[in-house]
């Protein structure tokens, strides 16, 4: 199913939001933009909502998925992303749903043999509205072979070099934020110098259930400082990743960064798995109470 537009989707979707996870994903060019539908619709996701150019391909395994719903949006023309998960959000309170970029892939633990519906089922047992992920920075390991940085089979990812740091609330006198944390590392912190300031945390609530009057900001949080916090305040809680592309592309596409980047890899550099085990080995994401 295609829809000329967000609103004209919206003012019949059908079945596809009558019910949840719904999954955004924004197109922003062609690169791995199959094994981005494939990895979310694999995952369980009741909707997927691919908002696209027109212009870009799809496979057509994929197109013939019936929880695929193609959307036209033109992101890299200047549509914004974030207006339309808050504008999909209103049109259905009370559902679970995501969102990322091509080149983006979501891990949850245990999700090679959990959907997740699943995960978010207990997840919302333990009265959680929202689940904070860490984006982590994929990069092609030879970008000799791979001068897009992006590459499945040759993937990495750092094995260490992330921190936190205390969120302030510039409206409480600056004091730190309950159960709120900036966190930092990857490419982003690596080739700080080349990123902007306010796109160099690493923090990112993906997975959220929408809600009257709930607004997604800029920075990936959310106008309801609860769905911030990384835990509940009685125990630990799940948290998930997503695990990335973009910055590898933007740093290598970019002219004021491509030539100072012979390599992404350095002596914390480790292959990617492609597994959620290696994620929670490495402490990029946690379950909780779930086992």
């Amino acid at each position: 199913m295609n829809a000329p537009t967000l609103s004209e989707f919206l003012a019949a979707p059908g079945g596809a939001l009558a019910r949840g996870p719904v999954a955004m994903i924004f197109a922003e060019d062609e690169t791995e933009l199959d094994s981005t539908l494939r990895h979310h619709l694999d995952l369980g996701f009741r909707t997927v909502l691919l908002l696209a150019p027109d212009g870009f391909a799809v496979a057509p395994d994929v197109t013939a998925v019936p929880a695929l719903r193609r959307i036209r949006f033109d992101a890299p023309a200047g549509d914004d992303p974030v207006t339309a998960v808050n504008t999909v959000a209103a049109a259905a309170p009370g559902l679970w749903m995501y969102y990322c970029y091509n080149a983006e892939y979501l891990f949850y633990p245990f999700c090679e043999t959990r959907t997740v519906g699943e995960m978010l089922a207990f997840h919302t047992e333990e009265r959680r509205d929202a689940m904070l992920a860490y984006v982590i920075d994929l990069y092609a390991g030879d970008l000799d072979a791979h001068p897009g940085a992006v590459s499945l089979e040759d993937a990495h990812i750092d094995r260490s070099g992330y921190y936190a740091l205390a969120r302030n609330d510039p409206e409480n006198h600056n004091h730190p934020r309950e159960r709120q944390l900036d966190f930092f590392g990857g490419l982003r912190w690596r080739y700080e110098e080349h990123v902007p300031r306010h796109r160099r945390k690493i923090d990112r609530i993906a997975l959220f259930r929408a809600a009257p009057g709930l607004r997604l900001r800029e920075d990936h949080t959310f106008s309801d400082e609860e769905y911030n916090t990384y835990a509940c305040p009685w125990h630990h809680n799940l948290t998930a990743a997503v695990v990335s592309f973009r910055t590898a592309k933007a740093l290598k596409r970019n002219p004021g960064s491509t030539f100072d980047i012979e390599t992404f890899r350095w002596h914390n550099s480790t292959p990617f798995e492609w597994h959620s085990r290696q994620l929670l080995d490495l402490g990029l994401m946690e379950p909780g109470q779930w086992f």
